[in-house]
C-alpha cells in the first residue's frame, strides 16, 4: 500500500539548458543559494498553512528579484534593446489562470498575473495594456534602469555582432525561465511560471510561459507543471497540459508522463528544455532533455534538495 503522501510539498526551477560544468567555469555563482531561498520562502508559506498558490507565487517573486536568472530583474534584452516580461499561475482547485506577456515596467510579474487571474475576467493580457492594468491595481513599478542587467546587455550585443548587426534568437539557452509548482496541506494544486523569454526576440514574440497548457497548468485531478525551454516547441506540443492529460486519462505516473513527453515527443520534434511537477498523488520531481536544469524540492518530510546539472540524483 502507497505511503501516504507528504503534508506539503513545493518544486522550483531556474531555468534548463547547456549548463555543464564547464560552461559555468566549475563553480556555482549563487544559483544554489537563490534556489535554497525561494525554497524557504514558499516552504514557509506552506508550512504555515498557506495555498498553494500564495506558495508558487512567493518562491517565483524571489527568483524574479535574483539577477541570475533570465525573470523579473535578470530578463534578457529584446532585439530592440528592451526587457519585455512574461508570467503565468494557475490554481489546480478550480483552473482559474492568469497570465501577462510583454511586461516592461511590474517589478514581479508573476504578482501581475495573479492579480490578472483574481481581479479580472480574463486570462491572458498582452504588452500596454497589461502595464496599464498593472499601474490601476496599485502593483510595484520599477523603472528601466531597475532591469538593465550589464551582462543581458552584452549578450544581446555579441548576438548582434555574431549576426552580422542583426539579433537572432538565443537557441543555447543559459540562464532560463523560473517556476515553481506546490502541494498544499488541503491537497491542492498551483504551478506559476515567469521569464524574459529569448535573447534578441522580434516582432513581440511571447513564448510558452505565459501560455496556459504550454508553460504552465496545474489541475488538482492530475498534476501541477511548470516548463522552461525553446518555448515555440512547447507551445506546438501543449507539454504543460498533455502531461497532465496523460496522467488523468491514462493512468500513468506524472514521471512517466513527463519523461514521455520531455524526453520523447518533444525532443523529436526538436525542442529542449525540461519541466517541474507535482502530482495530486503527492508525487514530485523533474524530467529535461537538456545538460542541465537548475532546480529544487522541498516538502513537510524531505530537506530541502537543489541540484544543476544532469548527473545529480
Amino acid at each position: 500500500m502507497p505511503s501516504a503522501p507528504a503534508a506539503w510539498s513545493l518544486v522550483i526551477h531556474g531555468g534548463a539548458g547547456v549548463m555543464t560544468r564547464e560552461s559555468l567555469g566549475g563553480a556555482d555563482p549563487g544559483f544554489s543559494t537563490a534556489l535554497n531561498a525561494a525554497l524557504s520562502v514558499g516552504g514557509d508559506v506552506l508550512a504555515k498553512g498557506g495555498s498553494a498558490v500564495d506558495a508558487v507565487e512567493a518562491a517565483v517573486r524571489v527568483l524574479e528579484d535574483d539577477p541570475l536568472f533570465n525573470a523579473g530583474r535578470g530578463a534578457v534584452f529584446t532585439a530592440e534593446g528592451r526587457n519585455e516580461l512574461d508570467a503565468a499561475i494557475m490554481d489546480g482547485s478550480d483552473r482559474s489562470a492568469g497570465s501577462v506577456t510583454g511586461v516592461t515596467r511590474t517589478r514581479n510579474p508573476v504578482s501581475l498575473a495573479r492579480a490578472v487571474m483574481e481581479k479580472s475576467p480574463h486570462v491572458l493580457l498582452a504588452r500596454e495594456g497589461a502595464d496599464v492594468f498593472s499601474l490601476e491595481h496599485g502593483l510595484d513599478q520599477a523603472s528601466p534602469a531597475y532591469f538593465r542587467i550589464e551582462e543581458r546587455w552584452q549578450q544581446l550585443e555579441a548576438m548582434k555582432r555574431a549576426g552580422g548587426g542583426t539579433a537572432v534568437f538565443d537557441a543555447n539557452l543559459k540562464y532560463g525561465t523560473v517556476g515553481a509548482v506546490a502541494r498544499d496541506r488541503n491537497g491542492h494544486l498551483a504551478a506559476a511560471t515567469s521569464t524574459g523569454g529569448l535573447t534578441g526576440k522580434r516582432w513581440g514574440r511571447v513564448g510558452d510561459s505565459p501560455i496556459i497548457g504550454a508553460g504552465t497548468y496545474a489541475d488538482d485531478r492530475s498534476a501541477a507543471i511548470s516548463a522552461t525551454g525553446s518555448g515555440e516547441y512547447f507551445i506546438r506540443e501543449a507539454v504543460a497540459h498533455e502531461i497532465c492529460a496523460r496522467v488523468r486519462l491514462a493512468g500513468v505516473s506524472v514521471q512517466d508522463a513527463a519523461d514521455a513527453v520531455v524526453r520523447g515527443e518533444l525532443m523529436a520534434m526538436g525542442g529542449d528544455g525540461g519541466v517541474i511537477f507535482i502530482g495530486a498523488d503527492g508525487s514530485m520531481g523533474w524530467s529535461f532533455n537538456t545538460a542541465g536544469l537548475f532546480r529544487g524540492c522541498v516538502s513537510a518530510d524531505r530537506k530541502p534538495i537543489v541540484a544543476i546539472y544532469g548527473d545529480e540524483p
